[in-house]
């Protein structure tokens, strides 16, 4: 008797590790201890039953995919948020603008694109600075909205953004497009985590060996069925309202 249960204990942790039990996680199960800590500075998501979703994109812009971006936006008067490196800013000027005269809105994603956690919390206030002139000085926007590259952030971080009138924003789900995916996959993985309140992460932008042309493509399939389906798209400012009123 012992031997046959320890055998399906073992069954069901094995089928636990191979994907086999359970569907997967939704972002509301999920936690996000620092917007948890730091609701004042944080969001991840919005708490909320109202079917709102707010697209975001990083890393641009570039003059492959963001303008082909911005189209399938137009398309559908969709607005979203844009997350952008100071070096493309630099590079990129005319997308920038035009993002902005889109009327879309623009967040500071540092200037270089570090993992923040494996520099200094000064390294990080200087990557936002600088980015933070750039933007200024191209669109004329004074943004207070910032995306650490890969999401990597801790305490002292979160302490310095809220020092310097900054607002982390994170994701509540993952398109994974940054790996090239086809649009299917890309679908899949929105449709299969998209909850009201969420952060979709998704690229305008990458390295000259990523494609993300099953972005472009996903996202003139992902926008109308999302809306057939009763949902809104909304920009980051306009979800934190959601989630915390004006504050």
């Amino acid at each position: 008797m012992r031997n046959n249960r320890s055998f399906f204990i073992l069954k069901f942790l094995l089928m636990v590790n191979i994907g086999l039990v359970c569907a997967p996680i939704s972002a509301q199960a999920s936690t996000y201890p620092l917007q948890a800590k730091y609701p004042n500075t944080m969001i991840y998501k919005a708490h909320t039953k109202q079917k709102v979703i707010a697209l975001s994109f990083d890393d641009g812009p570039d003059q492959r995919f963001t303008p082909l971006i911005l189209d399938v936006l137009n398309k559908y008067d969709v607005k979203a948020t844009f997350f952008l490196l100071g070096t493309r800013v630099h590079t990129y000027p005319d997308i920038a603008k035009r993002i902005y005269s889109d009327g879309h809105v623009i967040g500071n994603h540092t200037f270089w694109h570090p993992k923040l956690t494996k520099t200094s919390v000064q390294n990080m206030k200087w990557e936002l600075e600088k980015n933070e002139k750039e933007i200024l000085s191209v669109t004329n926007v004074k943004t207070n909205l910032f995306r650490a590259p890969y999401g990597a952030l801790n305490d002292q971080h979160v302490k310095q953004l809220e020092q310097m009138g900054y607002r982390g924003v994170g994701w509540s789900v993952d398109s994974d497009d940054w790996k090239s995916l086809s649009s299917d996959e890309i679908k899949k993985n929105v449709l299969n985590t998209i909850h009201p309140g969420a952060i979709v992460l998704m690229h305008s932008a990458g390295h000259w060996t990523q494609n993300l042309t099953g972005t472009v493509k996903a996202l003139n399939e992902l926008i109308p069925y999302l809306k057939e389906k009763g949902y809104t798209f909304v920009t980051i400012p306009e979800l934190w309202i959601i989630e915390n009123g004006n504050s």
